[in-house]
């Protein structure tokens, strides 16, 4: 039986580079195209790389954003778990940090991808986790932290979706006040 091939794991500094510039290539030309216009050769013609390396590190035009979305997540994820502060702060801050990306997505009606990679991404790093670290480990205590989790992703990744759907225009601390008073509105219930 053949082993199937793996894509993308190499830690050699040319596929890292060749990675860096599909991904850079593919971005680049979001800005200019629909996503589903976009294809893998107009990927590769935009880099000096051949069709064989796109393919020797990634699957599909869609793997390379997922594995661009998914390095993100894993900085942001390390950032909220070793905050000290407000993780609607962190949460923001991250947002604008990725807000080129995030507006591509928002363009291209791609948000989803976010959310997916976030869901995906909690859940299986959870049980490694140091539960100390997570600043929502005491309000999960006793209870299924899978479906809370996914609630929290939810909530807060449609607050950071709208934001940017309005241009990321409004002020995140009077976005983070009126969501604080609501969340003292739903504890006197």
């Amino acid at each position: 039986m053949l082993k199937e091939k793996k894509v993308n794991d190499s830690n050699n500094p040319s596929a890292i580079r060749s990675r860096k510039q599909i991904t850079g290539a593919l971005l680049s030309l979001m800005e200019k195209y629909p996503y589903e216009e976009i294809s893998v050769k107009q990927i590769v013609l935009e880099t000096d790389l051949v069709r064989k390396t796109f393919y020797r590190n990634f699957k599909s035009k869609d793997d390379v954003l997922r594995t661009h979305i998914r390095a993100i997540l894993r900085d942001y994820f390390d950032i909220v778990n070793n905050a000290k502060g407000d993780v609607l702060t962190t949460v923001f801050a991250f947002a604008d940090k990725n807000k080129k990306l995030l507006k591509l997505l928002d363009k291209n009606d791609m948000m989803y991808y976010v959310l997916q990679g976030m869901n995906e991404f909690i859940l299986s790093v959870k049980s490694e986790q140091n539960p100390e670290l997570n600043p929502f480990s005491k309000l999960f205590a006793g209870l299924d932290s899978d479906y809370l989790i996914t609630l929290n992703i939810g909530g807060i990744w449609n607050v950071i979706s709208l934001w940017v759907r309005r241009g990321m225009r409004d002020d995140p601390e009077d976005v983070k006040a009126a969501i604080k008073q609501y969340l003292i509105r739903i504890g006197t219930i």
